[in-house]
């Protein structure tokens, strides 16, 4: 089955989407506006970063601002599966496949580069700390790899991009946790693909928050106490 292949998507910048969001704001759930807020904050920061590696932590943060609400932290991979429910979430709310001409007219290339890059995986990392064998981490690599190119040959949206969010969270933890070193010559191309891949992807994502208020999207992390943001 060949990937479907929507039109290109219009370019969608801060300055498009905070003036959308001036006009709809009062009709939004205040939680929602307050993340839809945070979020074109760092959307802006972002598009005002000179280097790639700010870029990224910029616009993952907006990102993340967009997608967080509360939950339990005790509860193992929270995190991660707030996500995962978030961006199944997206791909069912988004009725002009916006995202869908992103991944597949935009982005099939570098996806697929990013998707054989053994470094992407945590599991990779597992092994080299000594806490999975070589045995497991070679078979776990190949069942992501296999469900990525069977999303890919499918044209299943959500299941791409879970597979590839679990790769730019890799990407993710390597910077926030300073396990990579800033203008690093190592893996600069999977870097500039994940952040262009980002910086096109979260405006989208904005933008079908904005378009659909009466989803349920939880409340906002760390709301507003006494006037602080």
């Amino acid at each position: 089955m060949s990937s479907p292949k929507p039109p290109t998507q219009p370019v969608l910048s801060h300055s498009v989407l905070k003036q959308r969001h001036r006009l709809v704001r009062d009709g939004h759930p205040p939680s929602l506006s307050l993340r839809i807020h945070r979020a074109l904050s760092w959307l802006q920061r972002a598009e005002q970063c000179d280097d790639v590696d700010g870029r990224f932590v910029f616009l993952w943060i907006a990102f993340n601002a967009a997608y967080a609400q509360e939950h339990d932290d005790s509860e193992h991979s929270s995190d991660k599966a707030a996500f995962r429910a978030f961006l199944q979430k997206l791909c069912d709310l988004d009725r002009h496949k916006c995202i869908d001409g992103l991944i597949w007219s935009e982005f099939s290339g570098s996806i697929r580069i990013l998707l054989d890059n053994p470094y992407a995986y945590q599991v990779f990392w597992e092994h080299q700390r000594g806490r999975i064998d070589a045995a497991e981490w070679k078979e776990r690599f190949a069942s992501a790899k296999k469900s990525a190119h069977y999303a890919l040959a499918s044209g299943n949206t959500h299941m791409l991009l879970a597979v590839m969010f679990n790769c730019l969270y890799t990407l993710r933890n390597q910077l926030i946790h300073g396990g990579a070193t800033w203008a690093s010559k190592v893996n600069r191309e999977q870097l500039r693909d994940s952040t262009h891949l980002l910086a096109k992807l979260v405006p989208v994502i904005i933008a079908l928050m904005m378009d659909n208020p009466d989803a349920i999207w939880g409340e906002a992390v760390y709301p507003v106490v006494d006037g602080a943001s």
